[in-house]
């Protein structure tokens, strides 16, 4: 199959602002969009990845940014930061504010209850300006649940899914996507492979999360948006559905997710 022909992609979260892209980051960028990359949504995870997020939407066409901070860097969200996020949020190319959310898994980042208040303030700014949000949750199930709760106004997707089908389901229910990245193509995806099968296939969006969680052949590699095919391939083979009209499905979901 000729990818540059057919399959078109939408990656719906990226970090190409990552240093890790500093030495080619120009020609990666050309190159995923002669290989079918219609739009990226590069998310912040600090705040000079927001700004650098929106200086990328700003250059290229396809690229669009989200601006936020990462629960891992939740103590950034001074209150000076929150006043500047806002101001960048309403560049017209900033379509959601993210990556924010839990962490529960790496002891060193700021406390829970930190971590509770920045995501709480963070999903408030949203609620604001009427901008979906891009949640990072990790080993945080419960207390992510209860937070977007709090906000039913407030929509957006709960990214590099890894919960249960319920907990997908209840994610569904007030409003979410769900954000499918390379690890469904790992051996040992039960989890997601299961939540792939059974959720509505509007609700689902494909992301590559780069440089990190290249999906297999690429595993272990620096992951960038082309690879989405891979993604799509594993689902396809999944719902048991033609990979082309899954890739036109997941474009409508994004741009539908980001409304544009």
């Amino acid at each position: 199959m000729d990818y540059k022909d057919k399959l078109k992609i939408f990656d719906s979260h990226a970090h190409y602002d990552d240093e890790s892209f500093n030495e080619d980051r120009e020609f990666i960028i050309k190159e995923i969009q002669e290989d079918g990359v219609i739009g990226v949504l590069n998310c912040g995870a600090s705040f000079d990845g927001a700004k650098n997020s929106v200086k990328l939407a700003d250059k290229y066409d396809f690229f669009y940014a989200a601006v936020g901070i990462h629960p891992e860097n939740a103590n950034e969200l001074t209150e000076d930061a929150l006043k500047q996020l806002e101001v960048l949020a309403k560049n017209p190319k900033v379509k959601a504010i993210g990556e924010i959310g839990l962490d529960y898994y790496w002891e060193e980042n700021p406390s829970k209850d930190i971590q509770k208040k920045v995501f709480r303030k963070q999903m408030q700014l949203a609620e604001k300006l009427g901008l979906p949000v891009v949640i990072h949750d990790r080993e945080a199930h419960k207390d992510t649940l209860d937070i977007i709760k709090e906000f039913p106004n407030v929509k957006g997707v709960i990214h590099c899914f890894s919960g249960s089908l319920e907990f997908a389901n209840e994610c569904i229910k007030l409003g979410y996507y769900i954000g499918f990245t390379g690890v469904v193509t790992f051996k040992n995806a039960k989890k997601i492979i299961e939540v792939a099968k059974n959720i509505p296939l509007d609700r689902m969006l494909v992301e590559t999360d780069c440089p990190y969680m290249a999906p297999v052949p690429n595993r272990g590699k620096r992951n960038q948006s082309s690879y989405i095919k891979y993604i799509i391939e594993k689902i396809s083979e999944i719902r048991e559905l033609d990979s082309i009209e899954l890739s036109k499905i997941f474009i409508k979901n994004t741009k539908e997710f980001l409304k544009i």
